[in-house]
């Protein structure tokens, strides 16, 4: 008989990051996104923010600047490790590949960089988390061919090394990379926590202070909650 969902093994849950890039043109805030292919198998066509899935070697990656101590203190909590520099390289990391966008520092690596990090390394660049806010964390629903715990770090593009519309180094996980005015983004084909995301950086366009508390979408195969992280569930 074919099996059944359940029957099924349980999806495991990847630690990952999504990177939200804000940037003032012509006097409004924009948000830098892309489409996924129409064969990736999580979220097929849809727009998104650049992001993905922790990798081992991000946990080994230095950063000539460390994580605001609020995010780090936030990243800590309902985690069973400490998973801040992985989750602040693997941020990095995934903008770099997606966008061609290096959010760093020049000086050199203190030995030869992992292997997703060589054309960043070439530029002469060291990642820097300093500019990095955590702003929202979501775990995907039960039922989905892929699950994640994603924790989304908004970025202003001042902090980007070198030309904010230069993607020529992407790769080709996603399409169409554009800088989309902020108060348009809804009219696009998103998921729906990108949409609920959105509403919470609209709120901080303008603010470049880290939040003290951050919503936290945590769903589980017993419950889905709002919560917020050094706060009290949402109403």
């Amino acid at each position: 008989m074919p099996e059944t969902q359940t029957d099924a093994a349980p999806v495991p849950v990847r630690d990952a990051a999504t990177v939200i890039v804000l940037r003032e043109h012509a006097g409004a805030p924009h948000v830098l996104m892309g489409q996924r292919g129409a064969a990736a198998a999580f979220m097929p066509n849809k727009v998104v923010f650049p992001g993905g899935a922790v990798d081992e070697a991000d946990a080994t990656v230095p950063l000539a600047r460390p994580l605001p101590p609020l995010c780090a203190e936030r990243l800590r909590e309902d985690c069973d490790r400490d998973l801040g520099q992985a989750l602040a390289a693997a941020a990095i990391r995934e903008l770099w590949e997606e966008t061609g966008l290096a959010l760093g520092t020049p000086g050199a690596w203190p030995g030869a960089a992992p292997p997703d990090w060589t054309g960043f390394a070439a530029r002469g660049l060291v990642p820097r988390a300093d500019a990095l806010q955590f702003v929202f964390r979501a775990i995907t629903p039960p039922g989905r061919p892929r699950r994640f715990d994603a924790r989304f770090f908004l970025v202003h593009a001042e902090a980007i090394a070198g030309d904010p519309d230069d993607f020529s180094a992407a790769c080709e996980e996603l399409s169409h990379l554009q800088w989309v005015p902020l108060a348009e983004a809804r009219r696009h084909d998103l998921p729906f926590i990108t949409e609920v995301v959105l509403a919470e950086v609209s709120a901080r366009a303008h603010d470049r202070t880290p939040p003290a508390s951050v919503p936290f979408f945590r769903n589980d195969d017993e419950e889905s909650l709002f919560l917020r992280l050094k706060g009290m569930p949402s109403a």
